[in-house]
C-alpha cells in the first residue's frame, strides 16, 4: 500500500479561537486515509502500555508518584517510526500513545484504593483487583464520549490543553525534522537532565520558600503565612501552554488557600483546646502545610464538586446535540454527513457497553454478599459519580493538564460512606463495598481524562475518533490486568502502609490509600462529615460562577499545593510578554517566534515527564538514597535555594532568547 510521506505541520488556527464561520483543517484531512489501527501501533501500544503500567505501580506505591506515560510514549512513538521500511504515518503514533498513555491513569485508579484493601485485612481475590481496574477505566471512555464534540471540537481555543499539546508538538515536530525537530530535543533533552537530578538527588533543593530569610521565616511560623515554589522545568512549561489567564486564575485560587483561609483558620483555631475534626491534633501545634490538608483541602474539593456541576450544565446541549447526530447516522449510515475526523463509535454500542458495564458491575457487588437494595444503591453511585466526575476530568486536563483524582475519590468514600451507613452497611463489608466503589470511580476519572487528552491530540492532527476510542478499550484492559497483578504480587512481597509487628516484610508507603484507608475507616465508624467545609467550597463555586470566572481553575487551584501552582504562574506571565513580542513582530516573524515558544515549552513538559519516569526507576534500585549525588551546599537553605530560582530563571530566559533567535528552517 501505498502512504503519504509527506511531513505535515499545523495550521495556524490551531491552538487559537475560531473565527465565525471559520473552520479547522487538520493536517491529514478527513478525505485521507492514512493506516492507523495496524499491528504495529496496536502491538506497540500494548507492549509500552504494560510496560509503564507495572513501573508506574510499583513507583506509585513506593514515592506515591505515577509515571507520566503519555508524553514519553509519544517520542518512543517517533523514535520506533524509523525502524520500519514503511515509515509509521502520523496517525499510527497517535494509536501507540493512547493505547499506552492508558498506563498511568489505571494506575492512578488503583493505587489510591486498591492496597487500601489490604491495609484493612481485606485480602481481595486478584479477579476483583482487575475487575475493579477494568469496570472504572470502561465507565470512563463510555461516558467521555459523548462529550468529544464538546470539549474537543465546539470548544476548539477555548482550552490550553496542555499535555495534548506537548504530546502533539512532539509527533508534529519529530516528524517534520529540521531545525525544529531539533529545537525540540534540545529543549526536551536540556529539561529531562535537570529535572532527574533535581527531583532524584540531593544536588539543591527542588522546593523555594524563602525560609532562610528572617522575615519570611516569621511570618510562616508567626501568621501560617508560607509561600512555596516548585522550582522545576515541566511546571514552567505546563504554565506557558496554560496562557496567562488561566495560570493567574489557577494561582488566585492556591492564594485564597494558603494566604486567607490558613491563616484564618489557624488564627481561630490556634485557641481551641482539643482537635476540631475532621484534623487529628490541636490547630494550634499545626503547620500551615498541616491546616491545608487537614481543612483547607476540603474546602476546595466541595468547590471542585460543584464547578463540575456547572461544566456539565453548560454542556447539555452539545452532548444532546451529539446524540442526535449519532442517532441521525445509526438510523442513516456513517456517510449521512459525518466526516471521518468526526465520527465517534455508534451511539447504540456506547449504550451497550454501558448497560454491560452497568450489569457486570452490579454482579460484582451481588458477590459481596449485601441485599438488593444494596446493590442497586451501589450501582446508582458508581454509575452517577462516574458520569459526573468525566466531565470534571475532562474539564481539569483540558484547562490545567491536572486531574483532581485524589479530591474527587475522597468525595467520593465520604458520600458513599454517609449514604450506605443508612442502609445499614458498616464494619468490614461496608469497608470493602465503599472501597470498590470508590476504586471503579477513580479509576473512570482518571482514564476519562487520559482519554480527552488523546482525543485532543488526534483532532489536532486529523484522526479518526472512532479509531481512537476503540483501542482505548484494548489499552483499558492491557492495564488494569497488569495493574491488578502487579498489586497482587506486590501486596505478597510488602507491606502496604505502616509496618506491622512481627512481619517483616519490607514496606511501600502506598501514601493515597493510606488516606483513603483512613477515611473510609473513619466514616464507618460514623464519624461526622466535614459537610461544612464543603460546604464553603461549594458557595465559593458559585460565588465564582456569578463573577464569570472559570470555576473549577480557580477550585484546582484551591486544592492543589501551592509550589504548583506558582511555577505555571511564572510561566503564563512568561507567555504573556512572548506572545506581546510576537505581535510587535508581526507577520511570518510573529507567527516563528510563537511556534518555537510552543515547541520550547513543549519540549520542558516532555522532558520533565521524561526525567521523572527515569528518576521513579532509579527509586526502584534496591538500596536506592537520594544521597547518592550530593553537593556540600544541599542543607544549606540560602546557597541551595538561591542557586534553584536562578536556575529557574535560566529556563525562563532561556525559552524568552531561543523563541526569538533566527534560525533558519531546515528542509
Amino acid at each position: 500500500m501505498s502512504v503519504n510521506t509527506e511531513t505535515r505541520a499545523l495550521p495556524e488556527n490551531a491552538y487559537r479561537v475560531l473565527a465565525p464561520g471559520e473552520n479547522y483543517e487538520p493536517p491529514v484531512a478527513a478525505a485521507e486515509k492514512l493506516p492507523e489501527i495496524t499491528w504495529r501501533s496496536a502491538g506497540w501500544g500494548v507492549l509500552l502500555c504494560v510496560l509503564f503500567t507495572v513501573a508506574s505501580a510499583y513507583s506509585g506505591l513506593k514515592v506515591g508518584q505515577v509515571m507520566e506515560a503519555a508524553i514519553p510514549i509519544s517520542i518512543l512513538a517517533i523514535g520506533l517510526a524509523r525502524v520500519y521500511r514503511r515509515r509509521s504515518t502520523v496517525l499510527e503514533n497517535v494509536i501507540i500513545t493512547g493505547i499506552g498513555g492508558v498506563s498511568g491513569a489505571v494506575v492512578a485508579g488503583a493505587i489510591f484504593t486498591l492496597p487500601a484493601l489490604y491495609m484493612l485485612k481485606l485480602d481481595p481475590h486478584p479477579v476483583q483487583t482487575i475487575f475493579v481496574c477494568l469496570a472504572g477505566g470502561c465507565l470512563g471512555v463510555l461516558f467521555l464520549i459523548p462529550l468529544r464534540r464538546y470539549f474537543v471540537r465546539e470548544m476548539h481555543g477555548r482550552f490550553p490543553y496542555p499535555e495534548a499539546t506537548a504530546i502533539t508538538e512532539v509527533l508534529v515536530t519529530g516528524e517534520k525534522g529540521g531545525s525544529q525537530a531539533r529545537l525540540l530535543l534540545q529543549a526536551t533533552a536540556v529539561a529531562g537532565v535537570y529535572d532527574f537530578f533535581l527531583t532524584t538527588f540531593q544536588v539543591w533543593k527542588e522546593y523555594v520558600d524563602f525560609r532562610f530569610v528572617p522575615f519570611v521565616r516569621a511570618l510562616a511560623e508567626r501568621s501560617k503565612v508560607a509561600f512555596s515554589f516548585d522550582a522545576i522545568s515541566f511546571i514552567l512549561g505546563l504554565g506557558y501552554v496554560m496562557g496567562l489567564r488561566s495560570s493567574m486564575i489557577l494561582c488566585a485560587g492556591g492564594f485564597l488557600s494558603n494566604f486567607v483561609l490558613v491563616p484564618l483558620i489557624w488564627m481561630i483555631g490556634r485557641h481551641v483546646p482539643e482537635a476540631v475534626y475532621p484534623g487529628s491534633s490541636l490547630i494550634a501545634e499545626m503547620s500551615a502545610s498541616q491546616i491545608f490538608r487537614s481543612y483547607v483541602r476540603f474546602i476546595g474539593v466541595g468547590a471542585i464538586a460543584t464547578a463540575g456541576i456547572f461544566g456539565i450544565l453548560k454542556s447539555l446541549r452539545i452532548v444532546a446535540g451529539s446524540f442526535r447526530v449519532a442517532a441521525r447516522a445509526f438510523r442513516h449510515g456513517e456517510a449521512s454527513g459525518l466526516d471521518r475526523t468526526d465520527r465517534d463509535i455508534p451511539a447504540m454500542s456506547i449504550l451497550a457497553g454501558i448497560v454491560l458495564s452497568a450489569l457486570a458491575v452490579a454482579v460484582f457487588l451481588g458477590s459481596l454478599s449485601v441485599s438488593p437494595a444494596v446493590i442497586a444503591l451501589g450501582l446508582a453511585l458508581v454509575l452517577a459519580f462516574s458520569f459526573f466526575f468525566t466531565s470534571v476530568a475532562a474539564n481539569a486536563i483540558a484547562t490545567t493538564a491536572r486531574n483532581p483524582v485524589s479530591g474527587m475519590t475522597m468525595l467520593t468514600i465520604i458520600v458513599s460512606s454517609a449514604v450506605l451507613l443508612r442502609f445499614g452497611l458498616s464494619g468490614t463489608t461496608g469497608m470493602f463495598f465503599v472501597m470498590a466503589i470508590a476504586g471503579m470511580v477513580c479509576t473512570a476519572l482518571s482514564v476519562s481524562g487520559q482519554t480527552i487528552t488523546d482525543l485532543k491530540t488526534g483532532y489536532w492532527l486529523g484522526s479518526t475518533p472512532a479509531a481512537q476510542e476503540k483501542v482505548k478499550f484494548l489499552g483499558v484492559i492491557a492495564a488494569s490486568v497488569a495493574a491488578g497483578l502487579t498489586i497482587v504480587v506486590l501486596a505478597k512481597a510488602f507491606q502496604f502502609g505502616d509496618a506491622a509487628a512481627g512481619d517483616p516484610r519490607a514496606v511501600l508507603p502506598a501514601p493515597q490509600a493510606a488516606i483513603m484507608r483512613a477515611l473510609v475507616e473513619g466514616f464507618m465508624s460514623n464519624q461526622p462529615v466535614a459537610g461544612i467545609l464543603f460546604g464553603a467550597g461549594a458557595v465559593t463555586a458559585v460565588v465564582l460562577e456569578m463573577l464569570g470566572v472559570p470555576a473549577l481553575i480557580f477550585a484546582l487551584g484551591m486544592y492543589l499545593p501551592l509550589e504548583l501552582n506558582t511555577p505555571a504562574l511564572a510561566g503564563g506571565i512568561l507567555a504573556h510578554f512572548v506572545g506581546r513580542r510576537a505581535e510587535k513582530a508581526g507577520g511570518e516573524r510573529g507567527a516563528r517566534i510563537r511556534e518555537r515558544a510552543v515547541i520550547i515549552a513543549s519540549g520542558f513538559m516532555a522532558g520533565g515527564a521524561l526525567g521523572g519516569v527515569i528518576g521513579a526507576a532509579c527509586r526502584l534500585i534496591p538500596g536506592f538514597e537520594e544521597s547518592w549525588i550530593r553537593t556540600p551546599f544541599y542543607e544549606q537553605d540560602a546557597v541551595s535555594q538561591l542557586i534553584s530560582s536562578a536556575c529557574f530563571l535560566g529556563f525562563c530566559a532561556y525559552l524568552w532568547f531561543a523563541a526569538q533567535r533566527n534560525v533558519k528552517e531546515e528542509a
